[in-house]
């Protein structure tokens, strides 16, 4: 039976109890005993920076920023398609998860933070899309469980007509916004995005990428 040791906690407002824990060099962050994310599991995380790249192509000079930095991967995808002009914007609400990527959980992502193209923003997400009119290739949303399953009512905003219409300003043209979930949404999100300006689709992502493991869902649309 795998044995995990508690090495920090954190009360976040509106979302209960964080807890950083480790099992030999897996590292695990759970919300209220429920394990919310694992650096032995991150395919997903991994794609939602790879499906947007993707769309970009051979683009110079990208400018990405990456809400909710989590374990560090996604962020650490997008460093390594971005090339060595581009920079990485990540905005994290919650000082723990800041906190637990400058210490050992931020190894197995790269340590991101430390990266000299990574600008970090502590605080809100939202605040940052509202600054970043036409500055940005891409928006990876990985704040939340989902469109519908919101860590935080705060949020709720991100996936109404405002936020993705906020989205869609910051993208330069051709830019790209893909949201993270942990299931497909209810009908009127997809709709919801085309009627903000952007050409969505939803594309099947596994946890553990192709190896299998739990599936996703990567909500994604190019700004028309």
């Amino acid at each position: 039976m795998q044995r995990w040791t508690p090495l920090d906690v954190q009360a976040v407002p509106g979302a209960g109890t964080m807890e950083l824990l480790q099992s030999g060099d897996t590292f695990v962050i759970r919300v209220d005993g429920i394990a919310l994310m694992s650096t032995r599991e991150h395919g997903s995380e991994d794609a939602l920076a790879d499906l947007a790249c993707d769309h970009l192509g051979a683009r110079g000079n990208l400018r990405v920023l990456v809400g909710g930095l989590g374990m560090g991967f996604t962020t650490a995808r997008a460093l390594a398609r971005i090339g060595p002009s581009g920079r990485v914007t990540v905005a994290e609400l919650v000082p723990a998860v800041i906190r637990w990527n400058r210490g050992p959980a931020g190894a197995p992502a790269g340590h991101v933070l430390d990266d000299p193209r990574t600008q970090l923003h502590e605080g809100d997400v939202g605040a940052v899309i509202r600054a970043s009119e036409g500055a940005l290739d891409a928006i990876l949303l990985d704040v939340d469980n989902g469109p519908e399953a919101l860590s935080s009512p705060a949020n709720r905003w991100l996936y109404g007509a405002g936020g993705l219409s906020a989205c869609r300003r910051a993208l330069r043209p051709g830019g790209v916004l893909a949201v993270w979930s942990t299931a497909a949404p209810d009908r009127t999100f997809l709709p919801r995005m085309r009627q903000s300006g952007f050409h969505a689709s939803e594309v099947p992502v596994r946890s553990r990428g192709r190896s299998g493991g739990v599936r996703h869902v990567i909500l994604f649309g190019a700004r028309t």
